[in-house]
């Protein structure tokens, strides 16, 4: 019976901190770096079920060449929202050689679902306007190590 209480009492003790850490920004993941023409970005790395449930949530701000890359293990259909997402965004459906298949711009704190075109592994998310600021559209074609992997 000691043992149980023991084991509860941690838990309740666990708790306060459990749901901080759902409430904050994932910002130690780690970084590659890719290309959109001359423009280089400097992108989050979310692999994992648990990174990528998380995102971009709850971020107040990112860095103008700052994104998040969305690695999924094979391609699929893959759909987006902005539950707890704080940034207006763009998501970039990538296909496994760095093209772009489409682009959605998203809103904050919604729950619209932003899908891709036709099965991708990738989706890559940016401050919203960064793509269409640097003339990057469906069809063109990103840089960096995962896509070169892919061809």
């Amino acid at each position: 019976m000691n043992r149980l209480l023991a084991r509860l009492f941690v838990l309740l003790l666990a708790l306060p901190a459990m749901a901080w850490a759902q409430n904050t920004p994932q910002l130690h993941l780690s970084r590659i770096t890719l290309s959109a023409g001359m423009h280089l970005i400097n992108a989050q790395v979310a692999a994992t079920n648990e990174q990528r449930a998380i995102g971009l949530m709850f971020r107040k701000e990112m860095p103008t060449s700052e994104g998040m890359l969305f690695v999924f293990e094979q391609p699929s259909s893959q759909c987006f929202w902005m539950k707890n997402t704080l940034l207006p965004l763009t998501a970039a459906f990538v296909a496994d050689d760095g093209t772009i298949v489409n682009l959605a711009d998203m809103k904050p704190q919604t729950l619209q679902s932003h899908c891709s075109a036709k099965p991708v592994r990738y989706v890559l998310e940016m401050n919203q306007g960064w793509f269409a600021k640097r003339g990057i559209k469906a069809g063109s074609k990103l840089g960096g190590r995962p896509f070169e992997m892919r061809r």
